[in-house]
């Protein structure tokens, strides 16, 4: 009679073939479209759950508290002593809680919902494609953030404006949802300004973009800045629309760099037609591991 030790190292050894077998006639992680489905329900109701949790944690009054003081901190810096942010309704108060815990669980548990996304594209992604996910999701996160810290800061000076705007004898009531309205509005005003080298740089690499073409155009693409800049910051004085206009251009810069030592890169890089004339076939070599990373993994997984 075998003892149990050998019938289980016997099942471990019958699945892990079962499973090698399973990877080996599907390489590409194929599935049919009700799998998908199964797979896409999950990983919303993941996250979903993620963002509940995250909700509850900002609905904590100590925990709410401290949001608000941190939100509300730039009108309390230029509005100055005695002017206070009013509600107009009944519900307005429970619905600003709801509005901040919202968004707080958004931010906390973004690593995860984040995560539960890339879960589910990563599969049908090329090995060079990941690696070039992760690298402009690695830059996106922190120039967003250092976008929206940028407007965190300069949001009082815009407001300090937009008061002293008031004509003499005239009170501002302004309200919890018009002052949050414009918080938001900066945060992410300044947070998509400060992705538009990074698109600059993702057109270079998809080849649309070359360092010759923003060489050309690079003034009306400063003017275009100013006006996008004069566009995305809600406030109008020209110190905020500078604040913002000047870092986008030092980031612009930053990325026409980039994509002249691309372009560079690939104009060094030898060529397969080299030395072929232009009334010589070109030759058609199907097994060449130098190409395209995506050409390899297919001729990889058609060969598996």
């Amino acid at each position: 009679m075998p003892k149990l030790g050998d019938t289980i190292t016997g099942a471990r050894m019958l699945g892990s073939r079962i499973a090698a077998s399973q990877r080996h006639s599907n390489p590409e992680g194929r599935m049919p479209l009700m799998d998908h489905l199964r797979e896409l329900r999950n990983r919303l109701f993941k996250a979903v759950l993620a963002l509940a949790v995250g909700m509850g944690i900002g609905f904590i009054p100590q925990v709410y508290d401290r949001i608000w003081a941190f939100v509300y901190h730039p009108f309390k810096e230029a509005a100055g002593p005695g002017k206070q942010l009013i509600v107009i309704g009944v519900f307005d108060g429970f619905m600003l809680r709801v509005q901040v815990a919202f968004f707080f669980g958004l931010i906390v548990t973004s690593p995860f919902w984040l995560y539960q996304i890339w879960a589910f594209i990563a599969p049908g992604l090329y090995n060079r494609e990941k690696k070039w996910a992760y690298a402009f999701v690695g830059a996106a996160a922190p120039l967003f953030a250092g976008g929206a810290l940028l407007a965190y800061l300069v949001m009082s000076r815009g407001l300090h404006y937009l008061l002293a705007l008031v004509p003499h004898g005239v009170s501002v009531m302004a309200t919890v949802s018009n002052y949050l309205s414009y918080f938001e509005a900066m945060i992410l005003g300044f947070g998509l300004a400060f992705e538009l080298p990074l698109a600059l740089v993702l057109l270079n690499v998809v080849g649309i973009m070359t360092h010759e073409r923003i060489r050309k155009w690079r003034r009306i693409m400063i003017f275009l800045v100013f006006v996008f800049a004069g566009i995305a910051s809600p406030s109008p004085d020209p110190v905020t629309m500078l604040l913002l206009a000047v870092p986008c251009i030092v980031l612009i810069e930053a990325a026409e760099i980039l994509i002249w030592a691309n372009d560079r890169r690939r104009a060094n890089r030898p060529s397969i037609y080299a030395g072929i004339g232009d009334d010589e076939v070109s030759p058609l070599d199907f097994d060449l591991t130098s190409g395209d990373g995506a050409d390899s993994e297919r001729s990889a997984g058609s060969d598996d």
